[in-house]
């Protein structure tokens, strides 16, 4: 069971709120938030409600600055955040990972079935860029450079028409995919 304690204050201070699940406005229960400390499991945290926005992995550890998030050592994604507004908890999973990158959206074009990580979509594959994928098995981050570097996405198990529809922001490309395990 994953576990995280959002703060006010930078450096662990103010008022906190902890939580166990996905949670869609933290600012329903905190009037602002700029730290927090991962006790359990790994997280997706957004810069806007309802899960939309910016996006940055944590996992296990303490993320005393959202304003240098970017900068912190154990996280994926580069997007820098002036706060959290919403946060989803990756559940465990235990078993194969299996996921459908296309080139175009609508699940057009170009397909690709991964099981893997894959560093660069382009030179393994030679997908010109990911549009839509269907996730069957696992949980993954998507992220707009080679090498799992720059904004990043997180999609689980259901189908993806539209990668750019989904709130991403302005994410202009996929170019590498890794799986969650192992890491939470």
């Amino acid at each position: 069971m994953g576990r995280i304690i959002f703060y006010e204050e930078r450096n662990f201070q103010g008022r906190s709120y902890e939580c166990s699940s996905d949670c869609t406005d933290i600012h329903m229960h905190l009037s602002r938030c700029n730290s927090c400390r991962v006790e359990n499991g790994c997280f997706v945290v957004y810069d806007r409600p309802n899960f939309v926005g910016n996006q940055v992995f944590l996992r296990r550890g303490e993320y005393s600055d959202f304003q240098r998030m970017g900068s912190m050592m154990g996280m994926m994604g580069m997007a820098m955040m002036d706060t959290v507004r919403s946060c989803r908890m990756i559940p465990m999973h235990r078993g194969q990972f299996r996921i459908r990158m296309y080139e175009r959206e609508n699940f057009g074009g170009k397909m690709q079935e991964l099981m893997e990580d894959c560093e660069s979509l382009q030179d393994r594959y030679y997908m010109s860029d990911c549009q839509s994928c269907n996730v069957m098995d696992g949980h993954w981050l998507l992220f707009e450079q080679p090498n799992y570097r720059g904004r990043m996405t997180y999609v689980r198990p259901g189908e993806y028409r539209n990668l750019r529809d989904m709130g991403m922001s302005n994410m202009t490309r996929i170019s590498s995919i890794r799986r969650i395990m192992d890491i939470c």
